[in-house]
């Protein structure tokens, strides 16, 4: 199982961006999907997560500014993130809970992380 992760970049306090992460390989099934971000100097720390069926949560600090959604049909989860603050500069990381072919239980597995930089 493979997490690809895409859409970071450099913008402007104000602007937006959407990350995406998709899933691939020998998957029976994803459970929750999620975002975690880590910023120089600091511990990794959750951002959003959605469940098998859609439900979100989000960490305090993005409330009302991010949002998470899933596309099932495509094992891939995103992460839209509007007026972005430069306190979001960070490495965004996707972490998905996947059961294998062949598994009885699920694993969390993460994808490479992607590198938002939002100047003042």
């Amino acid at each position: 199982v493979q997490l690809q992760a895409s859409g970071g970049g450099l913008v402007q306090a104000g602007g937006s961006l959407r990350l995406s992460c998709a899933a691939s390989g020998s998957i029976l099934n994803i459970n929750s999907m999620s975002w975690y971000r880590q910023a120089p100097g600091k511990q990794r720390e959750s951002v959003a997560a959605i469940t098998g069926v859609g439900s979100p949560n989000y960490a305090d600090s993005v409330k009302g500014r991010f949002t998470i959604s899933r596309d099932n049909a495509k094992n891939t989860v995103y992460l839209q993130m509007n007026s972005l603050k430069p306190e979001d500069t960070a490495v965004y990381y996707c972490n998905a809970h996947i059961t294998v072919n062949g598994a009885y239980f699920g694993s969390h597995y993460w994808g490479k992380g992607t590198q938002v930089t939002v100047s003042s």
